[in-house]
């Protein structure tokens, strides 16, 4: 997990301290951030935890390169019961995350963006576990608003 401090310059790297990437940071309990893993066949991969006894998701912010599919894997090392409810083309997954239990589910993500996740199972401390995938990338031309021009990172 990267330290405040390189979550700090992982977050500004990425331009998510810029007009409303802000609030990631502030919406999101910080369980670190990471990186799907890219196989030379485009699929992507990522492992997420839920360490014991710290409700929230590690990494908690993940980020995709492009839209595509990803596997993730999800590991409930926790000594409470959670679930897994993950953003997906269509329609959501949803996983039930027993103690010491791992459950794996592939996602489609085509577009950049903010998706978010979370644990639906109980109140988790007031707020459940909640996380966010960063797809990177641009909107295609067929795609986007008729607006002026937006400020870029």
């Amino acid at each position: 997990m990267a330290s405040t401090r390189e979550l700090s310059g992982l977050i500004s790297e990425l331009g998510l301290d810029k007009q409303n990437g802000a609030t990631l940071g502030r919406l999101v309990a910080h369980g670190g951030l990471a990186h799907a893993e890219e196989g030379p066949d485009g699929r992507m991969t990522a492992q997420i935890r839920i360490p014991p006894d710290e409700l929230a998701w590690d990494p908690s912010i993940l980020v995709m390169p492009h839209g595509g599919d990803l596997e993730v894997e999800l590991v409930n090392d926790d000594t409470n019961t959670h679930c897994a409810l993950l953003p997906s083309n269509g329609d959501s997954h949803w996983i039930w995350l027993p103690v010491y239990s791992r459950g794996k589910t592939t996602i489609n993500l085509d577009g950049p963006g903010y998706y978010w996740f979370s644990s639906n199972v109980g109140n988790d401390e007031g707020r459940g576990l909640i996380g966010a995938i960063v797809v990177l990338g641009d909107v295609p031309p067929e795609a986007r608003l008729d607006r002026p021009e937006q400020p870029r990172p």
